[in-house]
């Protein structure tokens, strides 16, 4: 694990190829308890490409100076990207409630 949270990565190497490679990511929370969001794609063997874009929501836990990955919801298609955001959307534009 890492002890600074820039250095983590869903980055995957095996067998000498990078079977996860990550495109890009967006540190939601920092602190004891930190959340990150990964743009990524894994590798086709079969068809020795890279698949389309997937998405990931990593929850990291700092301890003793290192970052522990506590959970994890992968989000497997645009499609479903899409759907969260549209969800999301919709519930942060409702009003706040007072209760």
């Amino acid at each position: 694990m890492a002890s600074d949270i820039d250095d983590l990565t869903v980055n995957y190497t095996e067998d000498g190829v990078l079977v996860v490679k990550e495109l890009d990511k967006e540190v939601l929370t920092r602190g004891a308890w930190s959340t990150i969001l990964y743009r990524y794609r894994d590798w086709n063997r079969q068809k020795e490409e890279y698949g389309p874009d997937k998405y990931t929501i990593r929850r990291y836990q700092k301890r003793n100076n290192e970052y522990w990955q506590k959970s994890k919801f992968n989000i497997s298609s645009r499609d479903q990207a899409r759907k969260i955001i549209a969800t999301l959307q919709r519930w942060v534009d409702l009003p706040e409630d007072e209760d």
